[in-house]
């Protein structure tokens, strides 16, 4: 656990050179790929989210915080649901700054994730939709209905588009990443293969820890996925019934005239 913290720890001190690289010509590779959430019918997976919630835990938390995302959340149908005595133990794993007396005490389930534990760490509150990484034909009209934005598909592909090459500037050391605009990145590899235990029993390989991570960031950005689907689903089939109604009406008002000949503009 303190080998992973300190991992991220460095990681986060490399993030302050980032705008330096990023400001190169190219953009990285994102492949598109087919997350349960995604198209009009999808839906959060509570398994993969507990198992994203675990990797946030033992790899992204010693760094990366949540601060827009209350504790009490991980408890709530269509999220990581997990029961109420598992929220409550989970929140004492945390000290907050208390507001009124401002000294620490241990956070308890209405209290937010902890902020960034540094300061040129980026919060993952909004990460999986503040960036996009589908332009073009791929982030417009039907297809990003479809597909999304791609945050998603940009936080896997940085996970796993690591090629093993690295070089020194200005006292830095860059990890080349064909998923990161310009090809190199100041954060070292986050993830190793079996760097957790799945309590389920998957295989925690990088290509499955970055996608059950990607899916839990997308939860903390839009928790209210699955219910907003459903509430379009039932306005949807409204609108359907309220048409044919319609229909039906202007068929039945307007047959009996349009039999004897006679026209509404006569």
């Amino acid at each position: 656990m303190i080998r992973k913290i300190t991992l991220s720890a460095i990681a986060a001190l490399g993030l302050a050179a980032v705008p330096a690289l990023a400001a190169e010509t190219g953009e990285g590779h994102i492949e598109d790929h087919a997350f349960s959430f995604e198209g009009p019918f999808g839906t959060y997976e509570t398994f993969e989210l507990q198992r994203g919630l675990q990797i946030y835990t033992e790899v992204c938390a010693g760094c990366h915080g949540l601060r827009y995302v209350p504790i009490r959340t991980l408890g709530d149908e269509g999220g990581p649901h997990l029961p109420e005595d598992q929220v409550r133990a989970y929140a004492a794993f945390y000290e907050v700054e208390d507001a009124e007396t401002g000294e620490f005490r241990t956070a308890e389930p209405n209290d937010h994730f902890p902020m960034s534990a540094l300061e040129n760490a980026p919060d993952l509150s909004l990460m999986a939709k503040a960036r996009a990484a589908f332009h073009g034909p791929y982030g417009t009209g039907i297809s990003q209905f479809f597909r999304g934005i791609g945050g998603p598909e940009y936080i896997r592909a940085i996970l796993t588009s690591y090629t093993g090459e690295e070089r020194e500037q200005a006292g830095t050391i860059f990890y080349e990443n064909t998923a990161f605009p310009g090809g190199w990145i100041a954060m070292p590899p986050p993830l190793i293969e079996e760097g957790v235990t799945y309590e389920d029993g998957t295989t925690a390989s990088v290509e499955q820890q970055a996608e059950d991570v990607a899916a839990f960031l997308m939860w903390a950005a839009e928790p209210k996925l699955n219910a907003r689907k459903e509430t379009g689903f039932v306005a949807v089939l409204f609108l359907i019934l309220l048409g044919v109604l319609l229909y039906l009406t202007n068929k039945r008002i307007w047959m009996p005239i349009k039999k004897k000949g006679i026209h509404p503009a006569e």
